[in-house]
């Protein structure tokens, strides 16, 4: 699999100009850093790229949703969209309402909760979980969580050790899209379906996940004031098809995160980019 990654990754580096991955906790933060990446399935041609921001590395935060369903779907332990429906249990103490409720693999990409997030992985243990993230080649591959705190299984794709660019989502997307990850055909399907679909106007049909959390200072230490927004996934219309990553990073802070404005200007951008 190391020869098929090698040659997915060159294709596309060689198309976008990638640049030295750089950490964003290794970065003086600039708040106008940012990054619009589409580029076509099937030939890897860059349709746009915008942003100075498309090689730095942040947390995936819950785009990392997106992979943990291929690892539930191959593991076994997801059985398709609605099966299982795993309980919520007071323990979890899920922050918002919506998050409160018995969840199955649908409702757990379409309300992003976390809690089914840390289950799943919990339930893959940290061997095969580690293994999956190594196969699929995902961003720097660290779980090792926050310092000293030795809480990787459950807590390292947000804002902590794991970190992806948005190049190497896109990257990603196109491996999953073109059935290169080393998964069954019948784990892509499923992951497929889970994902929340958005029609534009101009007939594309938009599948994506947001992701939103706050930066850590050159300290390590999270910095509530400063948050980033993702939105990554496809879109297809007519046999075509495009992947596509955005990163946004704001230094005001917003209610609720940037993951939904990340996402509005990301099908604004889709719907006249695309034809």
């Amino acid at each position: 699999m190391a020869k098929l990654n090698a040659g997915v990754t060159g294709l596309i580096a060689a198309s976008l100009g990638v640049l030295p991955l750089m950490s964003v906790q290794a970065q003086a933060f600039d708040k106008t850093l940012a990054c619009m990446l589409v580029v076509k399935v099937d030939s890897g041609k860059v349709l746009t790229k915008e942003g100075e921001g498309c090689a730095v590395r942040v947390s995936p935060a819950s785009t990392f949703k997106l992979p943990l369903a291929v690892m539930g779907f191959e593991s076994g332990i997801l059985k398709s969209a609605h099966d299982p429906v795993w309980p919520y249990k007071s323990e979890y103490k899920a922050e918002l309402e919506f998050w409160r409720h018995d969840t199955d693999a649908a409702r757990w990409e379409d309300k992003s909760v976390v809690w089914f997030s840390r289950e799943l992985t919990k339930k893959l243990g940290m061997n095969e979980f580690q293994k999956f993230t190594d196969d699929f080649d995902y961003g720097n591959r660290d779980l090792s969580g926050d310092k000293g705190k030795h809480n990787g299984l459950t807590h390292s794709w947000i804002s902590s050790s794991l970190e992806i660019s948005p190049e190497e989502q896109v990257i990603f997307l196109r491996k999953l899209l073109g059935r290169q990850l080393p998964v069954s055909a019948q784990t892509t399907e499923k992951t497929m379906s889970v994902l929340p679909i958005q029609k534009l106007e101009n007939g594309w049909a938009v599948h994506g996940k947001t992701g939103s959390s706050v930066e850590r200072n050159s300290k390590g230490k999270i910095d509530r004031s400063r948050q980033f927004g993702w939105y990554v996934g496809w879109a297809e219309k007519d046999g075509k098809r495009v992947v596509f990553a955005r990163l946004n990073r704001n230094a005001e802070r917003q209610k609720g995160g940037m993951g939904v404005p990340t996402k509005n200007e990301t099908w604004a951008e889709l719907g006249s980019l695309l034809k």
